[in-house]
């Protein structure tokens, strides 16, 4: 009997230690780090306006019950079908 309880227990323990050792080094890696010296720095910015790009001719329109310009224009063959019984 005390060889099932034995079974038993070791891998528990086992597993307590495993999660401990995890806990144990997540915390020893997540110190805080001493913040850099706060620096005071001046930038300047010039913004400029371009115009909106112009629409491409090429851009297939999407109309609501129009063709799907998506679609490939060739079609390929049927496949064969035979006999039943003959590959």
């Amino acid at each position: 009997m005390t060889t099932r309880r034995t079974t038993r227990r070791l891998p528990a323990i086992a597993g307590a230690a495993a999660i401990i050792a995890l806990v144990g080094l997540s915390a020893a890696c997540a110190k805080e780090e001493e913040k850099a010296p706060e620096t005071s720095t001046t930038t300047t910015t010039a913004t400029t306006t371009t115009p909106p790009p112009e629409p491409t001719e090429k851009a297939p329109r999407l109309d609501p019950g129009g063709p799907n310009p998506f679609s490939p224009g060739v079609k390929a063959p049927a496949a064969p079908t035979a006999v039943p019984g003959d590959n």
